[in-house]
């Protein structure tokens, strides 16, 4: 047994929207059928009355029937077109073989059609197809104009109140179509343009990255380089360590710049790529990067602890394997710990802060929350940097694919709250395959 399943169902908006509009037509029908039956009964009874066995009014009863017919013209537009050609028929054959009966003989109007039928040819054109609606108006327009017996006092009246409304109808919507065509062809215009901008500012990325990679990257090896000759041929144990933890430093520099040229090298479409992609397995060097590199990366911990030595009291509160994260990512969390530090300790003296990093599989949350200054902030640090701490590092958490958000607490403090995925694919990793 196959299972159907259900259309979306309208909103309650759109639902209110189309009842009163519904509403809004109907109110406007009934004052239409209100204002064309006053306009007859003024009409009729200041005209001579009829003389026939119809009844002294009864062209006034035609009119009054075709009125109140146009209140169903928006389900029944040709039964109420048909009724108002019946009653115009019945009037031009009355007039032809038994005057003043159904109309009186010298009439005050003289309008064959029922006064209404502008109303009726509207919506016929409206809701009727091309063919059929103009059959019907051509109908209606032979029997008001009378062209067997042509007369500057019914003809034009007949052809403007039965070909003038329809007229008057297409030109509004075509102009109402030409206006949307407009528009929407703006809105293209400035759609294209937006993605042309973007376009450019993303291969001016990639030019900056290429170049940033070229000089960095010379310099660096050339410093790592020097620093692993100078460890081994010098006799100093100093002077040995000093020119490893040199040669480690630079050795991590690279990493990092090779990480991020491949971050500023990934588009949008590689995102979105990664988001709905699976995540990498623990231990594989794939998009992730290799998993024993997490190691050279610099842990949170030691930021936290050099904070403590300086005097500054900062809780570290870990969940998870660091293990889980690429490189890139792990230097990102790096990154804003450091940031969040630095700003505490500018302008948060004395503050109490705490560190929250949750590692998870698919990604890592950083919390980091301080609490209100107890003393004023050092004039020197606090007016230190360039201001752009916070937006920079929201920039590159939005080049992974994270979010970052930044603000006081209700109690006067900051905090700094990042959510990143565990990897994210860049042209670097993305051209080496994972080995298993």
């Amino acid at each position: 047994m196959s299972h159907v399943t259900p259309g979306p169902r309208a909103t309650l908006s759109e639902r209110l929207g189309g009842r009163f509009g519904a509403k809004h037509e109907l109110a406007t029908l009934l004052s239409l059928v209100v204002i064309f039956g006053l306009l007859d009964v003024a009409i009729c009874l200041n005209s001579q009355p009829t003389t026939g066995w119809a009844g002294p009014r009864a062209d006034l009863v035609l009119q009054l029937v075709v009125d109140v017919s146009v209140l169903g013209v928006r389900r029944f537009p040709k039964t109420v077109a048909g009724i108002a050609m019946a009653v115009a028929f019945a009037t031009v054959l009355a007039d032809g073989l038994a005057p003043g009966l159904l109309s009186p003989v010298d009439p005050a109007s003289p309008l064959i059609l029922p006064r209404v039928t502008s109303v009726i040819v509207i919506y016929l054109v409206r809701l009727e197809s091309p063919r059929t609606a103009f059959a019907i108006i051509a109908a209606l327009a032979i029997i008001g104009s009378e062209p067997w017996a042509p007369s500057w006092t019914i003809t034009p009246v007949g052809l403007l109140s039965t070909i003038g409304p329809p007229v008057v109808v297409l030109y509004l919507d075509a102009r109402k179509q030409l206006l949307q065509e407009l528009r929407d062809r703006a809105e293209r215009a400035e759609r294209e343009q937006h993605l042309m901008a973007e376009q450019a500012r993303a291969e001016e990325r990639r030019r900056l990255a290429a170049e940033m990679h070229d000089v960095l990257t010379h310099g660096l090896s050339l410093m790592v380089l020097h620093a692993g000759a100078l460890g081994v041929s010098s006799a100093d144990p100093e002077v040995r360590k000093a020119a490893e933890e040199i040669r480690a430093r630079g050795a991590m520099a690279l990493d990092e710049l090779r990480d991020l040229v491949g971050v500023l090298n990934t588009t949008s479409a590689d995102l979105s790529e990664r988001m709905a992609g699976p995540s990498p397995r623990r231990g594989s060097a794939g998009p992730a990067g290799a998993a024993g590199s997490a190691t050279s990366v610099p842990d949170p911990a030691t930021l936290v602890a050099e904070s403590a030595a300086a005097g500054i009291p900062v809780e570290l509160d870990v969940e998870g394997e660091r293990a889980h994260m690429s490189p890139t990512i792990a230097r990102t969390v790096h990154r804003i710990v450091q940031e969040a530090l630095t700003n505490a300790r500018k302008h948060a003296a004395g503050a109490e802060i705490r560190v929250e990093l949750r590692y998870r599989r698919d990604g890592v949350a950083v919390r980091v929350v301080n609490t209100p200054p107890r003393r004023a902030p050092d004039a020197v640090l606090a007016g230190s940097g360039s201001g752009l701490g916070l937006s920079s590092l929201r920039h590159r958490v939005e080049l992974v694919g994270g979010s970052l958000e930044a603000g006081p607490t209700p109690d006067g403090g900051f905090r700094i709250a990042a959510d990143l995925p565990a990897y994210v694919p860049t042209t670097e990793t993305r051209q080496k395959p994972a080995r298993r």
